[in-house]
């Protein structure tokens, strides 16, 4: 059974950083490139960060250049996703993907002003 858990997620306040980790397991997790997307109240859900299989190529929205970082630990079946500098802008409910394969259940980001 594929499955997606996400934590991590809270209430952080303006500039402050959280850690997001997914563990995967159904799966051969180094085989799947993974992303994580978010959805805001009353948007529709985007892309924040992709990173390939095997080699780790990474890729961002341009909303969160600079201030998140996607990685992944293959002997951990592991994706997480740092976050800094956090704004009210990125609350969010965040959702971790396999891509092609499955999503998660998803973790609340709450940032305060």
């Amino acid at each position: 059974q594929v499955q997606l858990v996400e934590s991590g997620g809270g209430l952080v306040q303006s500039g402050g950083s959280l850690r997001l980790s997914c563990v995967a397991s159904g799966f051969t997790f180094s085989r799947y490139a993974m992303s994580w997307y978010r959805q805001a109240p009353g948007k529709e859900r985007s892309l924040v960060a992709f990173i390939s299989n095997r080699l780790g190529i990474t890729n961002y929205d341009d909303s969160v250049k600079g201030r998140f970082t996607i990685s992944r630990d293959d002997g951990r079946n592991t994706v997480y996703l740092q976050m800094n500098s956090l704004k009210p802008d990125d609350t969010a409910m965040y959702y971790c993907n396999a891509v092609g394969l499955a999503v998660g259940q998803g973790t609340r980001v709450t940032v305060s002003s």
